[in-house]
């Protein structure tokens, strides 16, 4: 089982070229490995984003919302009670409860400032709680907050409403309290099971802890279960990761994500705990991808985009299956909503018009909710051939292929529009990366997931930015 994804022969979209494995040189795969490129759960990415964005602006793109279209909401809980140093999240350790009580009180006037802006009430198709750790919140303050939403919005018939927890620090109480306020999915960073990793990262929790929660919330109600997994951790071997796989699937969860550790200890302070001496290498980070995503296959999870898994009864497989998996800030998604409401410090909101940031730093967004305005940081107005590129790499991102006349034409640019980008592709193409026919793009089965590479050749803002992002493997 390679690790490259076929894709339905729907949409426009082809499956990946089985041979590519067989053809190309190792030799010649391993510059791009080390390439650091973006995630693209966005495009624009975040780092483009434009500080002192004006509120107005986004009030605008607010009001230009069709009420008859359901919305996603997303909620940022920026604390946690435990502080895990791999993790590259803007978090606050929550040492006193009072920050987060007061921090809840300013999502609650956050949540009357946005819905007064809407044109109508609006009805939400997910909801998603994320952070830092939203079950740091006492049960009577979610509560609260799930109340708050429901009396100022709908929700369709099959809305996802999910939470990230920590089996660390969640309460018996706040596992009732999940299931009873409807939510349906829920999420859990599991990372790896192995105790050495485990320390090294400041993150313990036995095989146990985990399960006994999951069988908690499903026995709530919560029936949709997400784990979380890394590979590149420090002290992490094949071996280790295996085995954590291996327990993970005895706790059935629905689907589960695979990321590579992105050491940006330049960005994420709290990475500098971090022995970066006991950090595998290029092959080593290679190895254990390549066997946890052959292991989860073995155990009967269908391989979704180019680092998740699910089960093939899951509605995230069906979404694959039926072209309609979209890929955003969460990953990969069912979300087929235009519109992505953010709440709380550092959340992401999308419009058609558009990309906003709150403010990150937790007092600068507290204030400007207590002044009554709505606490943009940074946004971002489409322009030019944005929504374009953004459709082509999302495409690629999510089935590893894209008509490029297609998707050209749906957005008004003429056959041919990627002339420019055909050099940029033709070194991948020899590489046998990427394969190009006509106006069909593919990423060819290298065995890995290339897409991220292939995807940013499309990306106009790259070459002129100074971010820095994580290596593609």
């Amino acid at each position: 089982m390679s690790w490259s994804l076929s894709s339905p022969n729907h949409n426009n979209t082809a499956g990946a070229n089985t041979e590519g494995a067989a053809l190309l040189d190792p030799e010649r795969l391993r510059p791009y490995l080390e390439r650091a490129v973006p995630r693209y759960t966005s495009y624009p990415t975040a780092p483009h984003f434009e500080p002192d964005f004006a509120q107005a602006t986004y009030r605008t793109w607010l009001q230009d919302l069709a009420p008859e279209q359901p919305v996603s909401l997303y909620l940022h809980v920026p604390f946690c009670r435990q502080l895990c140093w791999y993790c590259g999240c803007n978090m606050k350790l929550a040492s006193r409860y009072a920050p987060v009580a007061a921090y809840v009180e300013r999502l609650l006037a956050e949540l009357e400032l946005l819905t007064a802006a809407l044109p109508a009430r609006m009805s939400i198709s997910h909801l998603h709680w994320g952070g830092g750790t939203p079950t740091a919140l006492e049960p009577d303050d979610l509560e609260r907050v799930m109340a708050a939403v429901r009396d100022r919005f709908d929700f369709t018939q099959d809305a996802e409403i999910a939470l990230e927890c920590d089996p660390r620090t969640i309460t018996h109480t706040m596992i009732e309290r999940i299931g009873t306020l409807g939510f349906n999915r829920a999420s859990f960073g599991v990372q790896e099971f192995d105790p050495t990793v485990q320390a090294a990262i400041n993150r313990v929790q036995p095989p146990q802890m985990v399960a006994d929660c999951v069988t908690g919330l499903r026995e709530t109600g919560v029936k949709g279960i997400n784990f979380d997994l890394i590979y590149g951790l420090p002290h992490q071997t094949e071996a280790s990761l295996s085995q954590t796989v291996a327990l993970c699937a005895e706790m059935a969860p629905d689907r589960v994500a695979l990321f590579g550790y992105a050491h940006v200890p330049w960005m994420a302070k709290k990475q500098r705990l971090i022995d970066e001496a006991a950090l595998p290498g290029p092959a080593e980070r290679l190895a254990q991808a390549q066997g946890a995503a052959r292991a989860f296959v073995d155990a009967g999870y269908v391989p979704i985009g180019i680092d998740h898994f699910a089960r093939p009864d899951d509605p995230l497989a069906i979404a694959q299956e039926n072209g309609t998996m979209r890929r955003n800030f969460q990953g990969y998604t069912t979300d087929v909503a235009e519109t992505l409401l953010g709440l709380g410090s550092t959340s992401i909101g999308r419009t058609p018009s558009g990309y906003v940031q709150n403010a990150s730093e937790t007092g600068a967004w507290a204030r400007a909710i207590m002044e009554g305005r709505l606490p943009i940081g940074r946004g971002l107005a489409f322009k030019g051939q944005d929504r374009m590129r953004g459709a082509v790499i999302e495409a690629l991102m999510c089935y590893g292929s894209a008509d490029l006349d297609a998707i050209g034409a749906a957005h008004g640019e003429p056959s041919g529009w990627w002339a420019h980008e055909a050099s940029a592709l033709a070194p991948l193409i020899t590489d046998n990366i990427a394969a190009l026919d006509g106006g069909h793009l593919r990423v060819q089965d290298t065995g890995l997931p290339m897409h991220r590479i292939v995807a940013a050749c499309f990306d106009e803002y790259l070459n002129a930015s100074r971010a820095r992002h994580s290596v593609a493997v």
